[in-house]
């Protein structure tokens, strides 16, 4: 760390913070995980307006967060609106960046684009993570927080750490997940519960899919968890993001089912999907935003994890129960796939039973 680095640490002061910008340019889970930080700058600097830059189909993870004043977004569909739109849309929003004058910009990930922006508004401080990325990342940044050697960390404690690099320190009230369904989202989930019968804690919420298929479990696997679970008297609601492969999922599940499931397939945003869970009595899933909206919403969860990071991405949450195959030491492998295949013998040979059994652990913990 050079002096420059140095001086900043030393003069870092969050009585002095007026405006902080925190980037986040990930998924949908990526961006709710980095829903503390919001709350433990907040929380040590009060008087502090703390924005976030996020992608625009992520920005629902964040809207509504209590410590949030303004929500930025970058358009994923810009670059598909030809050069010209695109670069008008860029102008603005750096205008936007700039208008806001931040003192603090805290960069959680290596993505090139907050370099770039943190050199063109100019922040007083600035933190990203150590990159091994060319001169330009390691001179666009005041100082730098590193990632664990050797062994795995929580996401959200990673996050926290570029705050810790500043000297905050995060109380344990902020490591809490943030995510605000609204009031138009409950209204929907209420006209649903209307249309199906359905009450709160009467359902168990399964969604099985992922935008990655090496993440599934097999549909007959689900189809005969979710027939169990049905036995026992709880009603089935199944979900999944929209989009052929796991519509294809939703389809399968249902097919080799013999009990009646709620099929909301599709048809539902992110924040109703937060506003459904919510009310379930439990969630089941694979690592995926729906399982970390799950925890931030109180809901129990059992998560099933194959070839990804089960510390690194494990539900956030003391009600819960991470489901791993104990047959296969090769995992976590972070691949997609047995040899990149696209699929996963860790959750293709999951057994039913083993992940029956932690669901009727919680079902029996009377946490809801």
């Amino acid at each position: 760390m050079n002096l420059l680095h140095t001086e900043s640490l030393r003069t870092f002061d969050t009585t002095l913070l007026s405006r902080a910008l925190v980037i986040k340019l990930r998924h949908h889970g990526d961006v709710l995980l980095a829903s503390p930080v919001l709350s433990a700058l907040k929380r040590v600097a009060p008087q502090c307006e703390v924005d976030a830059l996020v992608y625009a189909d992520t920005a629902a993870m964040l809207e509504g967060h209590p410590a949030l004043s303004q929500l930025h977004w970058i358009d994923r569909d810009w670059k598909r609106s030809g050069l010209f739109r695109q670069m008008a849309a860029e102008r603005n929003l750096l205008r936007r960046l700039l208008a806001r004058r931040y003192d603090l910009v805290v960069h959680l990930t290596d993505h090139p684009r907050g370099a770039w922006l943190t050199r063109l508004i100019k922040p007083t401080w600035s933190v990203a993570p150590e990159s091994a990325l060319r001169w330009w990342w390691r001179n666009s940044f005041r100082t730098f927080y590193r990632h664990p050697i050797g062994r795995s960390r929580h996401t959200i404690e990673v996050n926290l750490d570029a705050l810790r690099r500043l000297g905050i320190q995060p109380a344990a009230g902020d490591k809490a997940l943030r995510l605000v369904a609204g009031a138009a989202a409950e209204a929907r989930i209420d006209d649903l519960f209307t249309h199906f019968d359905l009450t709160a804690g009467s359902y168990i919420h399964i969604h099985p899919g992922s935008r990655w298929l090496f993440k599934c479990w097999p549909a007959a696997s689900v189809a005969q968890l979710a027939d169990a679970l049905a036995a026992k008297g709880f009603r089935i609601v199944l979900t999944a993001a929209p989009g052929a492969s796991e519509g294809r999922i939703i389809e399968a599940v249902r097919k080799s089912m013999n009990a009646a499931v709620i099929d909301l397939a599709g048809q539902l945003n992110l924040k109703e999907l937060a506003a459904l869970t919510a009310r379930a009595r439990l969630f089941v899933g694979v690592d995926s935003a729906p399982m970390h909206i799950a925890a931030a919403m109180g809901t129990p969860v059992v998560a099933l994890f194959g070839p990804t990071d089960d510390i690194a991405w494990a539900p956030w949450s003391a009600v819960a129960r991470v489901v791993t195959s104990g047959q296969h030491p090769c995992r976590p492998c972070g691949l997609d796939g047995c040899g990149g295949s696209k699929v996963s013998e860790c959750l293709t040979q999951l057994p039913v039973a083993q992940v029956l059994a932690a669901c009727n652990e919680l079902l029996a913990g009377g946490w809801r």
